[in-house]
């Protein structure tokens, strides 16, 4: 049977503010907003391309506000996606890599930049939302064994677009190594996006 995450609750002082950053400063998708009188709240909201969402709200949970940490958003591309927040006006960090073990958790052992030769999984940005609610950028652009369906699928516009650059650019290498044009480039294309989301060796 599969079991899917849907929503992760996490605990906000301020409702209104919360959702104020969540959906105007960050750019969420609002899903609902439903209260019950004075006693209960609950609002929704969805990251982009995401399959899962957050929920806050009155009487939602009795977890300390801002007490959440470490709440992963995988992106394909690390830079960007800091600077997109950076130009909606969010504190986030540079972008780092681990130095030591476990790094990405807190600040001693973070070294500054991506990881070398930008290996997947291994590059990291964080920011908080106002009650202090920890978030973590990890940049994600080849998946392990196991980690995706067994159909390709892409969560946005600009997760296949990555994909077909990083597509175009090996079958340009292709190309120099085969020392003509490969006219069956789509079926190509199509085998190493497959195996690059499934984490198996990419084809040259």
């Amino acid at each position: 049977m599969d079991m899917k995450l849907e929503v992760v609750v996490i605990p906000v002082s301020d409702v209104d503010r919360a959702k104020e950053f969540y959906e105007s400063t960050l750019g969420w998708r609002l899903d609902a907003d439903i209260a019950r009188g004075d006693e209960f709240r609950i609002v929704q909201l969805t990251p982009p391309g995401s399959g899962c969402s957050i929920q806050f709200g009155t009487n939602v949970s009795a977890a300390a506000p801002g007490s959440a940490e470490s709440l992963y958003l995988i992106v394909s591309d690390i830079e960007a996606a800091r600077s997109e927040l950076v130009a909606r006006g969010v504190d986030v960090s540079e972008v780092f890599h681990e130095g030591v073990g476990g790094a990405r958790f807190h600040d001693p052992g973070r070294e500054p930049g991506r990881a070398a030769e930008g290996t997947s999984y291994g590059s990291f940005a964080t920011f908080s939302d106002p009650d202090g609610n920890g978030w973590l950028f990890q940049e994600i652009t080849t998946r392990l064994p196991g980690r995706v369906d067994a159909d390709t699928t892409y969560s946005s516009v600009d997760d296949l677009k990555s994909a077909l650059v990083r597509a175009a650019a090996a079958h340009g290498e292709h190309e120099k190594r085969i020392g003509e044009a490969d006219p069956d480039w789509p079926d190509w294309y199509a085998d190493y996006m497959v195996r690059e989301q499934a984490g198996e060796e990419l084809p040259v």
